[in-house]
């Protein structure tokens, strides 16, 4: 499924509350133009039986006390098996989705700092981070642009 139809599709599935879908069709720019820079239209996230996204704790290298909690988003089946542990826990499953649902919901996961998107299927040697922080800030000058409260609703996504 292309960008466009990613995007409609999310307009479409807002709460009809008199505001979400507004806000979604407002802040769908930014969303395009993340996604626009990735290679992939749909990634494999994995997540556990009860479809919560795995998050990974990474550790600086020099300073162990700083850690950032990041989801990762595989081009291919394939590299979730070759780049996790996912295939050895029955827990865990991968699914793909739409790269702008990866990012609309990285605006609500609040433990969430980054996702990183593998972009070379067979390494992860090439990767394209999100930092939340990003997003969130391109969002809340889209929303400016538009005329829209200062603050996303914590339960938009």
């Amino acid at each position: 499924m292309n960008l466009e139809a990613q995007i409609q599709l999310l307009i479409d599935n807002a709460p009809h509350d008199g505001i979400t879908r507004q806000l979604v069709a407002a802040i769908a720019p930014a969303l395009g133009a993340i996604a626009r820079k990735l290679r992939y239209s749909q990634y494999y996230i994995l997540q556990s039986l009860q479809q919560d996204w795995v998050l990974t704790t990474l550790s600086n290298r020099a300073n162990p006390q700083l850690e950032k909690r990041v989801i990762y988003a595989f081009p291919t089946l394939q590299d979730v098996s070759l780049n996790s542990s996912a295939g050895l826990d029955p827990q865990l499953i991968a699914t793909v989705v739409p790269v702008v649902n990866i990012l609309f919901q990285l605006v609500a996961l609040e433990p969430v700092d980054s996702i990183v998107f593998f972009e070379t299927p067979g390494t992860t040697t090439n990767a394209i981070e999100v930092p939340r922080s990003d997003l969130q800030n391109l969002i809340q000058k889209q929303l400016q642009q538009n005329r829209f409260q200062k603050e996303i609703p914590p339960d938009i996504a």
